[in-house]
């Protein structure tokens, strides 16, 4: 079982889980919109908020933490549908590759949101800016 921490105010947030959540058959996955008051309940009090906004996060039964690119790829792991393209995901510089495609989208996810027509384009606090 996995839990994935991500922004609900974010449309490519929200559409990346939804999307998740269809190809999830086994219900391997819980979703975990930050933006739920209950969510910083003790449950993931250890976990920086800030960092937790800034790209989605992942934890796998082990309390392993998956974030980023890393995150996105471990859920793919877990899905039917999904394992093919985790398979592919392994070749060689995909990690780097991947990562700074999702690095450059998670930086500009508010503007993009903007240009989709989402009012929720600001970023409250700057709580969703992307840590070095």
């Amino acid at each position: 079982m996995l839990t994935a921490l991500y922004d609900g105010n974010c449309v490519i947030c929200q559409s990346t889980c939804e999307t998740m959540r269809a190809l999830d058959w086994l219900r391997r996955i819980e979703f975990v919109d930050l933006h739920q008051a209950a969510v910083e309940s003790a449950r993931f009090a250890n976990l920086d908020r800030q960092r937790l906004m800034s790209e989605i996060h992942v934890l796998d039964a082990d309390g392993r933490l998956y974030a980023g690119f890393a995150g996105t790829r471990r859920m793919l792991r877990e899905v039917p549908l999904g394992f093919p393209l985790w398979l592919l995901l392994q070749l060689p510089g995909s990690d780097a590759l991947g990562t700074r495609v999702y690095r450059f989208v998670a930086r500009r996810r508010y503007r993009i949101n903007a240009l989709l027509g989402n009012e929720m384009s600001a970023c409250a606090d700057d709580c969703c800016r992307m840590l070095r």
